[in-house]
């Protein structure tokens, strides 16, 4: 996974510079993680002193960024984090071109809230993934994606609130030609209310399609299988799924 984000260049005087870092997750020794990217990936350039050799339980702590060492009790700690973020998802079927590139670097340095940063994470598809059918579950992204992207930024005052998101919106927007359509799809595990929400429990199962084909492709229409569970719609939220007598 690569990460994208924007930070204050720290010898530029309150200039603003784009940073990448490349993170991922090996199941296997290092020697073993070498031999495959040199083979696979040379212009990396990784070596031994990159890696860290961790259980899969220290990994989590990890890519939640804390530091090394943080003790495993910190998973049981439920206390919410101070601030406020918003998330947004693309899938991208075709190689973004390097002035598309350009501009979304662009739009990351005009974000100039106080205390606010932003991030964009690209998780590459293909390998292993492209092997499941589209129906084989209920998330169809895969064979034909070569990688998604998460957009999030983050901000410490409520006030600052309606900037970020405005901004967000308008790279969204922007990344319209360079993601996939019909539909444009979403990834559910990052949920975007942008794309349309439950009305109170009173809405239609044609009605859920405006965001439901967005995260499920031709698959929401199986999903219907909820009514037979729930037909009285207790268990919903924003975007759950509706049952089909609604």
């Amino acid at each position: 996974r690569s990460l994208v984000w924007n930070s204050e260049f720290p010898f530029g005087g309150g200039q603003r510079a784009i940073y990448a870092f490349f993170t991922t997750i090996f199941v296997g020794g290092v020697d073993e993680l070498l031999h495959e990217i040199q083979k696979s990936f040379p212009e990396l350039g990784l070596v031994k002193d990159d890696c860290i050799e961790m259980s899969w339980i220290e990994s989590i702590l990890f890519f939640a960024n804390f530091p090394r060492g943080t003790s495993l009790d910190m998973l049981l700690d439920r206390t919410n984090q101070i601030g406020f973020f918003k998330g947004k998802s693309d899938y991208v079927q075709r190689p973004i071109s390097i002035n598309g590139l350009e501009g979304t670097w662009k739009l990351l340095n005009q974000l100039l809230s106080e205390n606010s940063r932003a991030e964009l994470q690209f998780s590459p598809y293909g390998g292993k993934l492209s092997d499941i059918s589209e129906s084989e579950i209920s998330l169809p992204h895969r064979a034909g994606n070569i990688f998604m992207i998460k957009y999030e930024v983050y901000w410490g005052e409520i006030e600052n609130s309606q900037s970020n998101i405005a901004w967000i919106q308008e790279l969204y927007e922007y990344m319209v030609k360079y993601v996939s359509k019909s539909p444009r799809a979403a990834y559910f595990n990052y949920r975007d209310l942008d794309l349309g929400m439950n009305n109170k429990g009173n809405t239609s199962y044609e009605q859920a399609k405006i965001w439901g084909e967005k995260y499920f492709k031709n698959n929401f229409d199986r999903l219907k299988v909820k009514t037979k569970i729930d037909p009285t719609n207790l268990f919903r939220n924003e975007q759950s799924i509706p049952p089909l007598l609604s």
